[in-house]
């Protein structure tokens, strides 16, 4: 159990991480502001501040986020009539805007009049005890102290979102799904090289196991088999269902032993039954692995390949069948799913990390609203136009978006705790 949610808080941390670092990246390399990259959801217990970001750890140890200036409700909003506390240099200018609760020695309460921390950069109001107001001018680099705490710059119009040139921004919302791909595609290619190898589809015979009815017949590793029962095969696929067909009948093996003239061996598979009841041969061979440098680096190609291609599949094939929740899975099957591949040992939970990478990207890349597809796709849109859809719209589209998301999520979810925990 302990180990269990250990597992799954890492793998979903790492997913996360991973993803949100890609927006980081190139956000940063865009010219835009990143105002805080956080580990972790909820309180912040620590941070520290460079380069314009403020990185901060959070109390609940799962996920994360980035914070990008112009994006959603980043903007500072110093309403007439806030009551603030305001730091200055020795040229009056602010560094510093204080919205927390805490005393500051040296600042200044004001009471705001008015304040633009986006273009003007100023900040107009009364300073208690004072019937005249007073107006300083905001420092580019001035940072506000958030209610929790948290200490962030502030955006000047020309480093949010919206001020970097549209092929950036694109780039910006692909970088977390390009990162998760990235992620899945390298551990996959790190498992083939700690596993040694990769599954070669052919017909000839791994490792033997003792005892074995292979063992016995004189089956050897790296026998090749070109025939079972007198119908050619050439693949590990066809001589594995030619052999599970057959339990506890014997069979008659085409066999090339070092490129040797071909010969015939009998041999009488186990009968073996499945999980589900299901009976079939065995004869204890396992399959073949190509240890070539090449084999190991293109398996990581081919696994992303076949997980994206299977998940865009499923999904094309929702307009046929209609909407399955059933078909999905949130963190409560994630988590189920976690208890499972951690029995199996190291390999199998890097390979579900790997998995669970490769399908946050492609789902993240869907034209919904609210997800990084949806983005790029108001991104698409304003290249076609010329110009950037009204903030309006493009506010109430999001909002739609983020509402069906989160409906979906719901649904996912409860139907993950009637699945695991009540078996319906």
């Amino acid at each position: 159990m302990f180990q269990t949610i250990i597992t799954f808080i890492i793998v979903f941390s790492i997913l996360v991480i991973i993803h949100e670092f890609g927006h980081f990246y190139f956000a940063k390399k865009s010219g835009i502001l990143v105002r805080e990259f956080a580990i972790g959801m909820g309180p912040k217990v620590f941070s520290h501040r460079k380069n314009g970001t403020t990185y901060t750890v959070r109390i609940l140890p799962i996920g994360g986020y980035v914070r990008m200036a112009g994006l959603g409700d980043e903007n500072v909003d110093l309403k007439p009539g806030m009551p603030v506390k305001i730091s200055v240099d020795d040229e009056q200018m602010v560094t510093q805007i204080d919205l927390s609760n805490k005393q500051q020695i040296h600042a200044v309460p004001i009471e705001i009049l008015a304040a633009d921390l986006e273009d003007k950069l100023f900040i107009k109001g009364i300073i208690p005890g004072s019937a005249d107001p007073v107006t300083y001018k905001v420092k580019r680099d001035a940072t506000v102290i958030e209610q929790d705490g948290t200490e962030v710059q502030i955006a000047p119009i020309d480093v949010q979102y919206q001020s970097a040139p549209l092929l950036n921004r694109m780039m910006t919302n692909f970088a977390g799904p390009m990162n998760n791909f990235i992620l899945g595609i390298a551990v996959f290619i790190a498992i083939a090289f700690m596993q040694g190898g990769v599954m070669a589809n052919d017909s000839r015979l791994g490792e033997i196991q003792s005892g074995s009815p292979a063992e016995q017949a004189g089956l050897q590793r790296d026998d090749e088999i070109v025939a079972v029962n007198g119908k050619a095969v050439d693949t590990w696929t066809a001589l594995v269902e030619a052999i599970q067909v057959n339990p506890e009948k014997a069979v008659t093996l085409s066999v090339i032993t070092d490129g040797q003239a071909e010969r015939e061996v009998v041999v009488t598979p186990d009968k073996k039954t499945d999980a589900k009841g299901n009976v079939y041969g065995l004869i204890g061979v396992a399959a073949p692995m190509d240890t070539s440098i090449s084999a190991k680096v293109s398996y990581g190609f081919q696994q992303f390949w076949l997980i994206a291609t299977s998940i865009f599949s499923l999904i094309f094939s929702m307009f046929r069948t209609g909407f399955k929740a059933d078909a999905f899975g949130g963190p409560v099957a994630i988590y189920a799913a976690t208890e499972q591949v951690v029995s199996y040992g190291f390999l199998s939970t890097l390979s579900f990390l790997a998995y669970l990478s490769i399908n946050l990207g492609v789902v993240n890349l869907l034209p919904i609203p609210a997800l990084d597809g949806g983005k790029i796709l108001l991104n698409i849109i304003e290249g076609v136009r010329g110009k950037p859809m009204e903030p309006e719209k493009e506010g109430i589209i999001t909002a739609i978006g983020f509402g069906l998301l989160l409906l979906l999520m719901v649904l996912v979810t409860w139907n993950d705790i009637q699945r695991f925990f009540f078996g319906q």
